[in-house]
């Protein structure tokens, strides 16, 4: 494993640190048939114990991004969201690979994830993204699983997409470098996505790339306010890349979004024989989904058009 002429770069984004953090590295350090693979983390300030997991994996590259304030308080989900996207960035500034890999410290690859990128990449898709398994969990954590992952479970049939997330996400090194100027600062997989499905490109979703998701168990106190501000950010993006009329259309239809929302993580969730699961799970999906829809139907209100 070198950081020369590595085939494929990825950016591990920090959300949790620590033993999530050495987790992530430890499996993508023992990748089964893996290329040549670059990996690197990008830590701010905020980040602690990053000597210790320096020593522990010398050949990954620790980017320091030194002391960033965010727009919001840094202890708010606003402001950690910031500091995720900013992270991403720097990492993406910095990879070399003819592939570039987008990871997070909750998500885990499994031991053939880099092997079977690099394969799935031999297509002529500029953006492949990857299954999003869940580790075993609680029941509130399997619901916000669902709410934020749940289109990204196993099983699936590989094909064009018209969602990934950049928890599981690659691109050949040309498209996400002629999108540079939409992510040098913070990096958001919509804005990106979106500008490359304008420009002809296909976001294509492989069943064979592997993560398994886990996060530290959460209240619904905890999880109600990071709804509100993750719905509330994807809002603002999709406000400033669309007519007022559409923003309006959103805004007025909003109220309605929980009821549509949990339909169609209940059919998803039935056509993957989890529906015992998910009705036992839907009154606590039903909350994280109206803390979404409130986040997301204010952004729509009051962000002004950009374009």
């Amino acid at each position: 494993m070198g950081n020369t002429g590595s085939a494929l770069s990825v950016v591990v984004t920090i959300v949790d640190g620590g033993e999530t953090l050495r987790r992530s590295l430890h499996a993508l350090t023992h990748q089964e048939d893996a290329p040549p693979l670059e990996i690197l983390v990008p830590w701010d300030a905020s980040v602690t114990g990053i000597e210790d997991l320096r020593r522990a994996y010398s050949e990954v590259r620790f980017l320091e991004m030194g002391p960033i304030e965010p727009t919001r308080p840094i202890h708010t989900a606003a402001g950690q969201h910031e500091l995720y996207d900013r992270r991403r960035a720097v990492g993406l500034s910095k990879a070399r690979g003819k592939i570039v890999a987008i990871l997070e410290d909750r998500g885990v690859p499994r031991a053939d994830w880099a092997r079977n990128v690099l394969q799935v990449h031999e297509q002529p898709f500029d953006v492949i993204g990857g299954a999003i398994e869940c580790a075993p969990c609680g029941l509130l954590n399997w619901a916000f699983y669902v709410c934020d992952f749940g289109r990204y479970g196993l099983p699936f049939d590989g094909g064009a997409a018209a969602w990934i997330s950049d928890v599981n996400v690659s691109y050949k090194r040309s498209a996400i470098e002629g999108t540079r100027d939409l992510w040098k600062e913070r990096f958001h997989e919509p804005i990106v996505h979106w500008a490359l499905l304008e420009r002809g490109s296909t976001l294509y979703l492989s069943p064979e790339i592997v993560v398994e998701h886990s996060r530290k168990p959460m209240s619904l106190r905890a999880l109600i306010p990071e709804r509100f501000h993750w719905g509330r950010l994807f809002g603002s993006i999709r406000a400033s890349h669309v007519s007022t009329a559409r923003r309006a259309a959103y805004a007025a239809l909003s109220p309605l979004l929980p009821i549509l929302l949990l339909a169609r993580h209940g059919r998803t969730q039935h056509r993957r024989g989890r529906s015992g699961r998910y009705l036992r799970a839907t009154p606590l999906i039903l909350v994280l989904l109206i803390a979404w829809s409130a986040g997301e139907m204010l952004a729509y209100v009051t962000q002004p058009r950009q374009r």
